[in-house]
């Protein structure tokens, strides 16, 4: 059976696709293509280096929030001018401490990311891909005949503005690619496939506002920084939604896990064992659901 995982973004919540992979390779259905988006794609390419899953265990149990997040001192003294609020070297850090592999030809399983041309607003696929719409794509992920490096492609499609600076590729700015394709399922329906599973970890409208009395309430961002994200939050859940009811009947099988529903955990690397057995779990029910294993 030809299986297709669709990793999707959602910060530190994209640990769960890692207890997906899990379950999916438990089942006897590991994926023969990978579409990542942000740190879902960090986790899809982790997994299709060949990586074991207990070594990508602890590559995340050895980041801490302030790894990824910590912030750029000149962003604070330029306050609203500033470009960005992070520093890009954490980020880059902890995809090389997921990622062994340096280039798309390393990889033993195919495996697509995706990332938003800020300018043009377009889905730019690295990668190997049939019917890219990018410019950008190519095989063994070159870029117009120059070879992007697979850390670069996963930084780029990890880079959510206002807090990660855009790549600058073949000078082309791009960024997240959950501003286009929080779950790339348009992507996965050009794969030939027999069984998609995508396993959801973004915004959606079925997340429960934090409890007040919470220590996670109490740490909340600035209202402003809060402010984007949930205007964020509202573009990638109804983004998501109509990506789900646009899949075709005659497509393969789609089975979405929605393996976490939490707002305000994209940097809650402290939570990773919960995202990884709540990944795990869903994947495992959804599995049975569909497919009557026990």
């Amino acid at each position: 059976m030809r299986v297709v995982g669709v990793f999707g973004g959602g910060g530190a919540k994209s640990l769960a696709c890692l207890g997906a992979w899990k379950a999916l390779t438990e089942a006897g259905l590991t994926p023969s293509h990978l579409v990542g988006t942000s740190m879902g794609a960090v986790i899809a390419a982790a997994c299709a280096s060949g990586a074991t899953y207990d070594e990508i265990v602890i590559a995340a149990r050895s980041l801490s929030q302030r790894d990824v997040a910590r912030v750029d001192p000149l962003a604070l003294l330029q306050g609203a001018f500033a470009s960005h609020l992070l520093k890009p070297a954490g980020l880059r850090r902890a995809i090389e401490r997921f990622v062994p592999a340096t280039r798309f030809d390393q990889l033993r399983i195919p495996l697509t990311v995706t990332a938003t041309d800020l300018d043009s607003g377009e889905l730019v696929l690295f990668g190997p891909h049939p019917l890219s719409p990018s410019p950008l794509r190519g095989e063994g992920g070159r870029s117009e005949g120059l070879v992007v490096g697979l850390h670069d492609a996963l930084y780029a499609s990890c880079a959510l503005p206002l807090y990660f600076p855009p790549a600058v590729i073949n000078g082309r700015r791009l960024a997240d690619g959950g501003l286009r394709a929080v779950l790339a399922l348009e992507v996965a329906r050009r794969i030939p496939a027999d069984l998609v599973v995508a396993v959801h970890v973004g915004p959606g409208f079925d997340e429960p506002p934090p409890p007040p009395s919470t220590p996670l309430r109490r740490l909340l961002p600035p209202p402003l920084i809060r402010a984007h994200g949930e205007a964020i939050r509202i573009m990638m859940a109804a983004q998501t939604e109509v990506a789900i009811a646009a899949w075709p009947p005659d497509a393969a099988r789609l089975v979405v896990v929605r393996a976490v529903a939490e707002r305000e955990a994209t940097f809650a690397a402290d939570a990773g064992e919960r995202f990884l057995k709540a990944g795990y779990d869903a994947t495992a029910r959804a599995l049975g659901d569909r497919f009557g294993r026990g």
